[in-house]
């Protein structure tokens, strides 16, 4: 049987022929980045609860300066030279590297111009506007630094790996925990979503004219591709991920949840 034909009626917003739900993802995306958006924008802004023994919440990490053992330049309170009219937290030394590479992320722009711009809204469905100026001017031409971003997330990364070695020590032994096995899983998640980045499939061969005279790249194209395949999961899962980590370490130092020893 041939599938039924769709038919885009532009000229009005929303009008389509589509007897699917079309609406129902770009609905639970906007749900999903809004929460998201405001729990990490509260979390930033606290500057506190964000450690509990060798965790550190990855909002915060590397945590450049601090109060807590973590930090690479102790300070207590707000440092003199930071801006008396700004509120002070570790986290906003950091947290816009990751965050703005997301915002630039190829999945993410798809996701996002759908669920918040509507733009388009859905294949197939009218849209509001009457032109297009794709992404070659301001604001969106700036979505190009996405490569740069992609170069300091790793760095970023790597840290974040630290930070999940460290969480299986207490007291200069080993050991096993809960949280040690949610920074764990929350660091190979983001690793998943980072080494799979479009960007970085470019840079590991997909720039070259013969991928096959280069042995090398051409499996760590190869590699990446793999990973690349379930972006849009990896970015999902890491998400929710990271929100989670910080929620985890931010309520073992609270003394609402208790961190559990496996071992």
């Amino acid at each position: 049987m041939a599938a039924p034909q769709v038919i885009w009626r532009n000229g009005r917003f929303g009008a389509t022929s589509r007897r699917d739900h079309w609406w129902l993802e770009p609905l639970l995306v906007f749900l999903g980045f809004s929460a998201f958006i405001v729990y990490a924008t509260w979390a930033a802004f606290q500057g506190d609860h964000y450690t509990f023994g060798p965790y550190i919440s990855p909002f915060y990490s590397p945590e450049i300066f601090g109060s807590s053992p973590h930090a690479w330049f102790h300070v207590d309170g707000k440092p003199a030279w930071f801006p008396s009219f700004l509120p002070f937290s570790p986290a906003l030394f950091i947290l816009w590297i990751p965050g703005l590479f997301r915002f630039t992320c190829y999945y993410y722009r798809g996701a996002y111009y759908k669920a918040f711009w509507l733009d388009p809204i859905a294949c197939s469905v009218g849209e509001a506007r009457t032109s297009y100026l794709g992404e070659k001017t301001l604001p969106l031409v700036a979505q190009n630094f996405h490569r740069y971003f992609l170069r300091l997330s790793y760095i970023v990364w790597f840290f974040l790996a630290v930070d999940a070695v460290e969480a299986f020590w207490f007291n200069g032994h080993f050991g096993v925990a809960v949280g040690s096995l949610v920074l764990l899983v929350n660091v190979i998640l983001i690793g998943g979503y980072v080494f799979g980045c479009h960007a970085f499939r470019h840079l590991s061969g997909g720039s070259l004219d013969q991928l096959s005279k280069h042995p090398v790249r051409h499996k760590l194209y190869n590699c990446v591709s793999c990973l690349n395949g379930k972006h849009k999961k990896w970015a999902w899962f890491s998400l929710f991920s990271v929100g989670f980590a910080d929620i985890y370490v931010r309520l073992c130092s609270m003394g609402i949840w208790s961190d559990w020893r496996l071992l």
